[in-house]
């Protein structure tokens, strides 16, 4: 009998060899002799051990149709609400982001939102494989509690049936999943991957472009900037809300490539196009050299440069809930 032709795991792109993945612009990833510059050399601004949650009302029970509400629980973590579907994105409500419980980054502000505080998930969207953002914990009461589709990109499905996901879409690029009257595309972004147990760049990253009852809301993930954001503009349009990391960025000879800064961040708002933008992967967990509230700061100058209005770009406390109507105009509250 012939041997069947060995094939590789994946489909040969601008992006993937076949084995593994890579960024079309940038580099993808560091090398260890940079971790170890980066760690030896680079001074560390300081950070609080404990930063006291603010109070704020608790996301809406029921949405109206043609509205929605996005509530900031943390980091990359939001409460994304539809009436008739509930979302979730890179869901992490533990003490650290580590492969370990007792070492790693360790929070410095509770979860906006608690865990047993969470209404039904539907979905779940995860961005890609790094411990900030896939938490096994997590991820584990999430789907034994609530049972949702997970849509993430391609190389990802393994490691989330392991954690007990029993419903999981894999996509790549441009790729779509359609559930509860929503269409969830899958976009490029500028990272890698990397996990204990799963080979380096193995896994794709992305973000998520969601449609639903005539309006979007575009979730990047982690990402550096790149020509990738023009690209989803020319391609899917501008977002009512988009959803743009803004920490985790110094130093900058190290973090460029795959973390925006707060000036990044808001060119590509503007190069989306999108209508409102909201501050996200800042001010939860120490993982990169600036300080606690650096990034914040940071966009408030950055806006101001570009002439910005102050409700064009928002920071939300985490807990804190945002109601959208179709189409928000920017600058709305």
């Amino acid at each position: 009998m012939r041997a069947r032709a060995w094939r590789p795991p994946f489909a040969v792109s601008d992006h993937c060899d076949g084995r593994r993945f890579f960024n079309p612009q940038g580099t993808t990833g560091k090398s260890v002799w940079d971790v170890l510059r980066w760690i030896v050399r680079e001074p560390s601004e300081p950070w609080p051990t404990h930063v006291a949650l603010p109070t704020h009302p608790p996301p809406p029970v029921t949405i109206e149709p043609g509205a929605g509400a996005i509530t900031f629980v943390n980091h990359c973590t939001l409460l994304l609400q539809w009436s008739g579907l509930r979302m979730l994105t890179d869901p992490v409500f533990s003490a650290r982001v580590s492969p370990v419980p007792w070492a790693g980054p360790r929070r410095v502000m509770a979860p906006g939102l608690a865990i047993d505080a969470l209404p039904p998930i539907d979905v779940i969207l995860i961005s890609h494989n790094h411990y900030d953002h896939v938490d096994g914990a997590s991820l584990r009461l999430l789907l034994a509690r609530h049972d949702p589709l997970v849509v993430t990109p391609i190389g990802n499905g393994r490691l989330l049936k392991r954690l007990g996901a029993r419903r999981v879409e894999e996509r790549d690029w441009w790729e779509t999943v359609t559930t509860g009257g929503a269409r969830i595309t899958l976009t490029p972004a500028q990272h890698w991957s990397n996990r204990l147990g799963v080979p380096r760049n193995s896994a794709l990253w992305s973000g998520f472009w969601i449609d639903v009852d005539d309006s979007s809301v575009y979730f990047a993930g982690d990402s550096g900037y790149g020509p990738h954001f023009a690209e989803i503009a020319r391609r899917l349009g501008s977002p009512d809300v988009s959803l743009l990391p803004i920490g985790a960025y110094a130093p900058r000879w190290f973090m460029r490539d795959q973390h925006m800064d707060p000036a990044e961040a808001v060119q590509a708002h503007e190069e989306l196009g999108s209508r409102l933008s909201i501050a996200t992967h800042f001010g939860t967990f120490r993982l990169t050299n600036e300080g606690w509230d650096a990034p914040v700061r940071a966009l408030a100058r950055a806006k101001a440069r570009r002439g910005l209005p102050a409700g064009g770009f928002r920071v939300l406390g985490q807990g804190e809930t945002l109601s959208i109507l179709r189409a928000p105009a920017t600058g709305s509250p």
